[in-house]
């Protein structure tokens, strides 16, 4: 046991002060990751960046509404790159009519664009990162649009929604999707609101897909963040119905939820596939923080 007796008062003070500091600071949530050093040489681990990556646009035969599929890019204070989504197939850049045919998408709608410059690779080349920088995947859930390249991240630990993980195969567009789930693979499962660190929760929201997962991040000069991802795609969901959702109900459900959390915390709500913000949100390089 340390002699606090034979230390001078001064020092005797921040030893007692320490020690009283640590012990009250214990984390609560196993997640978060923290490193208490001393009082005056506290490090904790915060959200910094978001960047939002451009993985194309898509027409819907519907309405005929043109929506840009997202991708995320979240940077903290100790150098995690933590990406969000991976956007369509690779074949989708080489030919994305035959990609189309080929996964019987054209019933749905079409591509208006995706480029080599609109897969992840060159999408996080734009911040200046490879694949290889990325230190954890979340997915949102395992439509087409959001899981084409997870093969390219299988390094990495995955955050997916327990449920979602649990589907034989990515759901896809149609029944035998031509893209399985990595294996070997280190899987983080989700199936209740976790907060992965200070400053970013996934939130799980489930309803459009079976573990559908949205995101909660606080930057130091935006503030609140909401990622709803598709359990949002766009405001008139809301009063257009949750149509062609795995569970229209709970699907309602959770959007409610997410609106209600970004009105109470005077949030910015990013949806999932809104034609009107899409234009107004700012493209990697360009970022929030």
């Amino acid at each position: 046991m340390l002699d606090l007796g034979n230390l001078d008062r001064p020092w005797a003070a921040i030893c007692v002060y320490t020690m009283r500091y640590c012990a009250a600071t214990r984390l609560r949530n196993p997640l978060e990751s923290r490193k208490y050093m001393s009082p005056m040489t506290e490090t904790i681990t915060l959200v910094q960046r978001l960047y939002i990556l451009d993985y194309g646009l898509f027409q819907v035969h519907a309405n005929g509404r043109i929506i840009g599929i997202p991708g995320y890019l979240i940077q903290t204070s100790d150098g995690r790159n933590i990406l969000v989504d991976t956007g369509f197939p690779q074949a989708y850049a080489d030919d994305p009519v035959a990609a189309t045919i080929a996964d019987g998408l054209q019933s749905f709608g079409h591509v208006l664009q995706i480029t080599n410059e609109q897969m992840p690779a060159a999408q996080l080349a734009r911040i200046g990162l490879r694949a290889s920088d990325i230190t954890q995947l979340v997915l949102t859930h395992s439509d087409v649009d959001h899981i084409g390249n997870i093969a390219d991240f299988a390094h990495v630990p995955i955050i997916i929604g327990r449920a979602e993980r649990a589907l034989a195969e990515p759901r896809y567009f149609n029944p035998g999707s031509p893209i399985a789930w990595p294996d070997p693979a280190e899987y983080q499962l989700i199936d209740q609101d976790t907060e992965l660190l200070p400053g970013l929760s996934v939130l799980a929201t489930p309803g459009h897909s079976p573990g559908h997962l949205s995101l909660l991040v606080r930057l130091p000069q935006t503030g609140l963040v909401v990622l709803a991802a598709d359990a949002i795609s766009r405001p008139a969901e809301l009063a257009e119905g949750f149509n062609g959702a795995w569970d229209e109900q709970l699907a309602r459900i959770q959007a409610e939820r997410l609106i209600a959390l970004a009105e109470q915390q005077q949030a910015f709500l990013i949806y999932g596939h809104d034609p009107a913000q899409w234009p107004r949100l700012r493209k990697a390089p360009s970022y929030y923080d």
